[in-house]
């Protein structure tokens, strides 16, 4: 075999495989990088023959991995021969000035697999598309300006006091049976804070199964950030603008809401992308009834539950943003989802629909608030259904959508997987 040189004077190579045909497919080498890019052909663990340097032959067993590390330069090789299986390593025999070029793989120190691993090929194996953190930015912002919106319309308004106090009375007599047996069971002290906890649990037990540790400091920083929204209630004023049958104090927001929410959208990014669609159902379904019995149930008002729904929407679209490496979906199964696909956007567009919905009737029994007109009462609980709904729909289904595409941005090496690490030496 005889080296060829490059026109600059760097030897150029061959590379042949480990096929019993001494002729098999190649391995792709990119030559402009120095790279090698792994052949599903091409065995694990190689040993190769070098031509090329000025001393003659010499040998190595370094694997494809190693081969394709930056810490290892394929300037140094030339064309390549299997020989067989060594024994033991066999150091390059070359001259003084080519070997200070070489850098070495030290046995001591583990390369950094955010520099020299598969990230250095798709940074998305450790990170989601930029555009993906954005939207979760962005989205969290409107989660918020939603919240403080509805804060001043039903605190700081006397048509939002007046809303909440018509609600407050209509519960009593519009409710239908099933629902208010349904909300009596909820309302018992224990019963939600029971639920919510033991949805927490199985969630933080999830993700420590599936080895989900950076995913574990995300939904611990959320939790912290859920109970210390439940401060705001002593904080934030409430004036009094009107006569009202109802607390006087500030009752916003929901600590009860916010405890349920919080607890079903820990569940939703903790679980596999194989349940994340029922779990959002399940949960947006069991909040919604949380919310509307504890207003049926005279606990809070219904802008105190919308307020705590879309406080938690906020804080996971913002807990969203900082999804990185083992917070993220294992490589090998980031896949496309149907589930995911169908009922996200089903949720997404319902609640939109909801929410369009409630505040068009809202802005029909608007002129009869400031009155506190009778005609006012059942489209004022038309209103509270439907937007805790369209709400409870919006921010579980958008929590879907966000958490697939940040924790399974699509890649090759996302479908396929990490390349399988070498067999060890048999002694």
């Amino acid at each position: 075999m005889n080296a060829d040189v490059a026109p600059t004077g760097e030897p150029s190579f061959d590379v042949y495989d480990h096929a019993d045909d001494g002729i098999g497919n190649a391995p792709d080498v990119d030559y402009a990088s120095n790279e090698f890019v792994p052949d599903a052909n091409v065995p694990e663990t190689v040993n190769f023959v070098a031509f090329g340097s000025e001393n003659g032959p010499f040998t190595t067993n370094l694997s494809p991995e190693e081969l394709s590390s930056e810490s290892t330069s394929f300037g140094a090789f030339a064309d390549f021969k299997d020989i067989g299986p060594l024994e033991s390593p066999v150091l390059p025999k070359i001259g003084t000035d080519m070997a200070d070029d070489i850098p070495r793989v030290s046995e001591n120190r583990a390369p950094d697999k955010a520099e020299t691993g598969l990230a250095r090929v798709d940074p998305l194996t450790i990170r989601p598309r930029p555009s993906s953190c954005i939207l979760a930015f962005m989205l969290s912002l409107a989660f918020f300006a939603c919240a403080a919106g509805i804060y001043w319309f039903g605190v700081h308004t006397i048509d939002g006091q007046s809303f909440d106090e018509i609600v407050w009375n209509a519960v009593v007599d519009d409710t239908p049976t099933w629902l208010d047996t349904v909300s009596h069971t909820l309302g018992i002290r224990w019963v939600i804070p029971a639920i919510s906890l033991t949805t927490a649990a199985i969630a933080f037990m999830v993700a420590a199964i599936r080895k989900r540790w950076l995913l574990l400091g995300q939904m611990a920083v959320f939790g912290v950030l859920v109970y210390a929204a439940t401060w705001l209630k002593m904080l934030l004023p409430r004036p009094m603008l009107m006569n009202i049958s109802s607390s006087p104090n500030n009752t916003a927001p929901s600590g009860h809401t916010l405890l349920a929410v919080g607890c079903g959208l820990v569940l939703l990014v903790a679980v596999p992308r194989v349940w994340r669609a029922i779990v959002a159902l399940v949960e947006s379904t069991y909040c919604g009834f949380v919310a509307i019995s504890l207003i049926i149930c005279h606990w809070h008002r219904p802008s105190d539950v919308l307020m705590s729904l879309l406080i938690c929407g906020g804080l996971m679209m913002l807990a969203l943003v900082f999804t990185r490496q083992s917070g993220m979906d294992s490589l090998g199964s980031r896949i496309s989802s149907a589930s995911i696909q169908i009922v996200g956007s089903v949720m997404i567009t319902f609640g939109i629909i909801s929410c369009l919905y409630a505040s068009y009737m809202l802005w029909q029994v608007y002129p009869g608030l400031g009155v506190a007109a009778l005609w006012v009462k059942n489209g004022a609980y038309s209103v509270m259904v439907t937007a805790i709904i369209g709400v409870s729909c919006l921010t579980f289904g958008l929590t879907l959508a966000l958490r697939q595409i940040t924790a399974s941005p699509l890649t090759r090496l996302g479908l396929v997987g990490a390349p399988p690490a070498p067999p060890e030496k048999q002694r």
